[in-house]
């Protein structure tokens, strides 16, 4: 996964941001294509341990391709300007696996 900064507005629900969920080893996309399989994002302030938010995530088509995502609908960006951390969840019917990245997020005051 990529570390680029994703940068958002306080209270905004959008953006929608794609994730492509591939094997370290292979680089081959992760199947998520059972209809037990999920996705979430924890989200949390960086530096601190507190989740704020699980969003969850919808896979793209069926899920063959590892692609899926989310946005920031039900106040998850009603939050303080800063800098913010996401961690992908993958429930494969209750076999869990956290991706080891960690998404990076600043938000800024709206005017």
């Amino acid at each position: 996964m990529a570390v680029d900064v994703i940068r958002l507005v306080k209270g905004d629900e959008r953006p929608v941001i794609v994730l492509t969920l591939t094997d370290d080893v292979t680089g081959n996309p992760i199947d998520l294509s059972l209809v037990t399989t999920t996705v979430a994002v924890k989200f949390r302030k960086a530096a601190t341990t507190t989740v704020l938010s699980t969003i969850t995530c919808n896979k793209i088509g069926s899920g063959t391709t590892g692609q899926v995502q989310f946005s920031f609908v039900g106040g998850v960006l009603d939050v303080n300007p800063g800098m913010y951390e996401g961690e992908v969840i993958i429930d494969f019917a209750g076999e869990i696996q956290t991706v080891y990245d960690t998404l990076r997020f600043t938000v800024r005051e709206n005017f």
